[in-house]
């Protein structure tokens, strides 16, 4: 273990915020060279390998997690940068999320790469997942062989996440006219945007998913108004929207945008709602190895593959993007083990 610990340690004194992961890359792809591994790809900043049994005429895995972080909140005691090892936890920036992912991925990887199972691995450490951006997951999975299925690391407990809400953010605009506060002129647009958003608190799409429950819309920011005399004629507000996969994004977008006067313009559509079948093989082997299952309530990029997908890893999500952040070493040597088992137990 202690090589894995040493790469944690590397990544998190590397600076690696979304965009700007290419140290973390060429640290990630030289690891895997000094592992012995025949051929390493790398596409901007996602490093992708094949098992060394690859055979187009089996399924595909894919194991993936992402080498990117957010920035450090201005709370930290320590410095996040560097990594420190106290009483059995790895302190640092990215160690949680998702660090621990990482190296007990590739350390998963390694265990199974010569091994002849019954379905192709890909090991994906791939960039831009902290803001869901064009040149990560999305940008290399067209570029990928075939997937047929995926593991997503993350900090879960190790428990397994069969799905997880999708996100469309609604920049939402009101509009009126604007008069005189002390006449009965004018159309407020404050009253316009108060009326759509108890549209809103209260709306129940007809559609409810079985596995993800209903659509959760919630306002989460209001503007309007220059001064206290003015009757405002435009009133912005912003909605967050927790899609499910009862309604393609799209579609959810095209019925609220029906029923409000104000104008609803989506920042992206580009986050989906992810939900597997309780018979497909990932859930089966969860219900073998006895792991608990749930619905997670963070994104990740799941939203963005098109196949069966379960998010797993060591660490905890609370944790995540808070300061002094850490994960147990005991939790990766936990994780490696289980990610093993639980690849041997996949039944296709």
């Amino acid at each position: 273990m202690k090589k894995y610990f040493s790469l944690l340690d590397k990544l998190i004194s590397t600076p690696s915020f979304s965009r700007e992961e290419c140290a973390t890359a060429t640290i990630i792809e030289s690891f895997l060279k000094d592992l012995g591994i025949k051929r390493i790809d790398r596409d901007k900043n996602n490093i992708w390998v094949k098992n060394s049994h690859f055979d187009l005429s089996k399924p595909t895995l894919l194991l993936n997690s992402h080498h990117d972080t957010v920035r450090p909140v201005s709370s930290y005691s320590r410095d996040p940068f560097l990594p420190s090892h106290e009483n059995g936890r790895i302190y640092g920036l990215g160690s949680n999320d998702a660090g621990g992912a990482v190296i007990s991925l590739i350390a998963t990887f390694e265990t199974l790469y010569q091994e002849v199972l019954p379905f192709n691995i890909i090991l994906a450490i791939t960039a831009e997942e902290e803001i869901t951006g064009l040149n990560g997951i999305s940008h290399l999975l067209p570029i990928l062989p075939q997937i047929d299925m995926g593991i997503v690391g993350e900090p879960t407990n190790m428990n397994v996440a069969l799905g997880e809400k999708g996100l469309v953010v609604l920049d939402c605009i009101a509009k009126g006219e604007t008069g005189h506060a002390a006449n009965y002129q004018g159309d407020n647009s404050i009253y316009i945007a108060l009326d759509d958003i108890e549209f809103l608190k209260n709306y129940k799409f007809e559609k409810e998913s079985s596995l993800l429950g209903p659509i959760k819309i919630t306002t989460t920011q209001i503007n309007a108004g220059t001064q206290h005399n003015v009757i405002p004629s435009e009133c912005s507000f912003v909605v967050d929207v927790r899609t499910t996969d009862a309604y393609s994004n799209e579609d959810t977008v095209k019925i609220l945008q029906s029923n409000l006067r104000s104008s609803v313009t989506p920042r992206s559509l580009r986050i989906n709602a992810s939900s597997i079948e309780d018979t497909h093989s990932l859930v089966v082997a969860a219900k073998r190895l006895k792991l608990p299952t749930f619905i997670s309530p963070t994104c990740s990029d799941m939203s963005q593959m098109n196949f069966p997908t379960i998010k797993m890893g060591p660490g905890d999500s609370l944790r995540s993007h808070k300061a002094d952040e850490w994960i147990g070493e005991e939790e990766i040597i936990r994780g490696i083990k289980i990610y093993i088992d639980f690849i041997k137990n996949l039944e296709i």
